[in-house]
C-alpha cells in the first residue's frame, strides 16, 4: 500500500534530485502605519526664579556714617552684620552678593551696578541710626522725587516748559534692567519706578519678621527718599537699626542674628509671592 506523503513543500525531481522549495504563504500586502502628526507640547507658562541677594553694607572708607558716643562707627557695624545675614541666607540655598566686604566705599552707582547686573536678584541696603528707640528696626521703601515736568508744574510752571534733560540711561554705559516690553530708555536715576509695587511688599513682609524680633519696632513700613533705592532695577529695601548712641557695642551687635534671622524669613515669605506672579518688570514672565 502506497502511503500518503504530507508535502510541507513542493518538491520538484530533478534528474533524481530532489529540490525542496518552501511553500509560502500568500499575504495581504501591508499598508505603513501612519502616526499622527507631531505636535508642540502646550506651553508652560514660566515664572521667574529669585535666587540672589544683594546685600548693601552702607557707608565705608572715610565715610563711617553715624557715629556713637561709644567709638560705635555705623560702616563697620552694617558690614559684620551683612556676614551674619549671608551665612544665614547662604544656607538657605540664595547666592548672596556684598556691595563692599571691606572697609571701602564704593559710590552709590557703583552699587547700583553690582545690583542691576543679576537676574533674580533683591537688594537689601544696611544702615544704623544715630536716633530713634535703641533696639527697633525700621524698613523703608523709594518715596520717589518728582520728575522735572511734575516739579515744575508744582511749581506752577507753564504747561509747555520743556522739562530738563534725561540722565544717561547709566553711568558709563553700564547696564540697566529695562521693564518688559519698554520701547525707549529707562532713565538710570529713576530705574527702581517699574519695582516700586514689590519693593513696597518686600518692605511689608520685612518690617512684620522684623518687628516680632524687636520689641517696640513700628509693624508697617515708611517710604523715604533712600538715594541708593533709586538706581536698582530690582525689588529693593533698606532696613535702619536703632542706634549708634549707646555707650556699649554689645547692645548693638546682640541685635545681628536676630535681624539675620528675621531677614531670612522675610526673603523666603518673599520669594513664594515673587515666582508666583505672572509679570514682573524687566523679566517678561521669566528669567
Amino acid at each position: 500500500m502506497k502511503k500518503k506523503l504530507s508535502i510541507p513543500a513542493f518538491v520538484l525531481l530533478l534528474g533524481g534530485a530532489v529540490l525542496a522549495m518552501p511553500f509560502v504563504a500568500a499575504r495581504s500586502p501591508q499598508v505603513p502605519v501612519q502616526n499622527p502628526p507631531a505636535q508642540s507640547p502646550p506651553e508652560i507658562p514660566t515664572h521667574p526664579v529669585l535666587g540672589v541677594v544683594v546685600l548693601d553694607p552702607a557707608h565705608g572708607g572715610i565715610d563711617t556714617g553715624a557715629r556713637g558716643g561709644g567709638g560705635i562707627r555705623e560702616s563697620e557695624v552694617v558690614l559684620n552684620f551683612a556676614g551674619q545675614i549671608r551665612s544665614v541666607l547662604e544656607r538657605a540655598g540664595f547666592r548672596v552678593i556684598l556691595t563692599r566686604e571691606t572697609n571701602d566705599n564704593p559710590s552709590f552707582d557703583e552699587r547700583s551696578i553690582i545690583a542691576n547686573a543679576q537676574r533674580g536678584a533683591i537688594f537689601i541696603t544696611l544702615h544704623i541710626a544715630s536716633t530713634g528707640t535703641p533696639g527697633t528696626a525700621r524698613v523703608y521703601s523709594l518715596a520717589l522725587a518728582p520728575t522735572p515736568s511734575q516739579a515744575a508744574a508744582a511749581a506752577g510752571a507753564p504747561s509747555g516748559a520743556s522739562p530738563a534733560p534725561a540722565t544717561p540711561i547709566s553711568p558709563g554705559n553700564a547696564p540697566a534692567v529695562l521693564p518688559a516690553g519698554a520701547s525707549g530708555i529707562l532713565v538710570w536715576d529713576r530705574a527702581q519706578v517699574p519695582f516700586l509695587d514689590l519693593s513696597q511688599r518686600l518692605a511689608d513682609i520685612t518690617q512684620v519678621q522684623l518687628s516680632q524680633r524687636f520689641r517696640g519696632s513700628p509693624t508697617l513700613p515708611l517710604t523715604a527718599a533712600v538715594r541708593q533705592l533709586r538706581t536698582v532695577g530690582a525689588p529693593a529695601i533698606a532696613v535702619e537699626l536703632s542706634s549708634v548712641s549707646v555707650e556699649d557695642n554689645s547692645e548693638i551687635m546682640s541685635m545681628g542674628p536676630r535681624l539675620a534671622d528675621g531677614v531670612v524669613q522675610a526673603v523666603m515669605a518673599f520669594r513664594s509671592y515673587y515666582e508666583s506672579s505672572t509679570v514682573l518688570p524687566g523679566v517678561g514672565g521669566g528669567r
